[in-house]
């Protein structure tokens, strides 16, 4: 899952169609990667699909965005997204989230140069209960560190604000949002940072490790004019968990319109 979006060149998509490939390898406790047992793979899955789970996983979310600008440019952006989690004792723990995106941005119009490097790093930490129960949530702070290799690939801002995640898994599904809100504080970009992200995510798990998902990233931004604040995707895809020897991997594809723009 993804906490920030990426605006390179800050142009509008023609055609806004976007299409995230993600491809998760995550280390999972022995007992579960030693076992084929449906109902263990299920619960490997929902661990995947829980943000604050106690688990290690390195995923790499492959995004490619279509139709931006006059040039009609395909954005690539790889986010790759360390999750370590931290026992603090019995009843916390501390899990880190980092996005690190690479960018691909080919000319989007005229006059506007490609690009292509590092984006803006997005680190979130939060402190969630080791036994939450049927709720299970997490707080913390998120922060944008303005990491970006070219000035088209990020904001050129110090941003932070607290993020929040609720969810619960009865049965086979995975239901529930993460949130947060960011504003600048310092940098050398031209415009302040005042944005919203809204995760919500439902995934329905079937036998043999496939499952349904859906989780778009739902932004505002406040300082925008108010019939250009909202970006609401719309899609959804699916995925798997597969096993290589030891190796525990999530395989994902999701694809989003992102025509409903308010």
């Amino acid at each position: 899952m993804s906490n920030t979006p990426i605006k390179a060149a800050r142009i509008t998509p023609v055609r806004p169609l976007f299409v995230p490939i993600l491809l998760t390898f995550a280390l999972f406790s022995a007992y579960a990667a030693e076992s084929d047992d449906d109902a263990k793979t299920e619960e490997l899955a929902k661990e995947t699909q829980n943000p604050v789970a106690n688990l290690i996983s390195v995923p790499f979310q492959n995004n490619f965005n279509f139709g931006i600008g006059p040039n009609d440019a395909t954005q690539w952006i790889m986010n790759v997204q360390p999750v370590i989690p931290i026992t603090l004792n019995k009843d916390w723990n501390l899990i880190t989230r980092t996005i690190m995106p690479i960018i691909n941005q080919p000319s989007p119009a005229p006059g506007i140069p490609s690009a292509f490097g590092l984006g803006d790093i997005n680190p979130t930490v939060f402190l969630s209960p080791a036994n939450s129960g049927k709720l299970i949530w997490g707080v913390g702070p998120t922060m944008t560190f303005p990491t970006a290799t070219e000035s088209l690939l990020g904001n050129g801002k110090w941003s932070a604000g607290p993020s929040f995640v609720l969810l619960t898994t009865p049965g086979h599904w995975v239901i529930g949002a993460l949130a947060n809100n960011q504003w600048s504080f310092a940098g050398w970009g031209d415009k302040s940072v005042d944005a919203l992200l809204v995760q919500p995510f439902i995934n329905y798990n079937f036998p043999h490790g496939w499952y349904v998902t859906t989780s778009p990233i739902i932004t505002a931004n406040w300082d925008a004019a108010s019939n250009e604040r909202w970006t609401l995707p719309i899609g959804g895809g699916v995925g798997k968990i597969i096993k290589i020897d030891k190796l525990q991997i999530n395989l994902q594809l999701q694809a989003f319109d992102n025509s409903a723009n308010l």
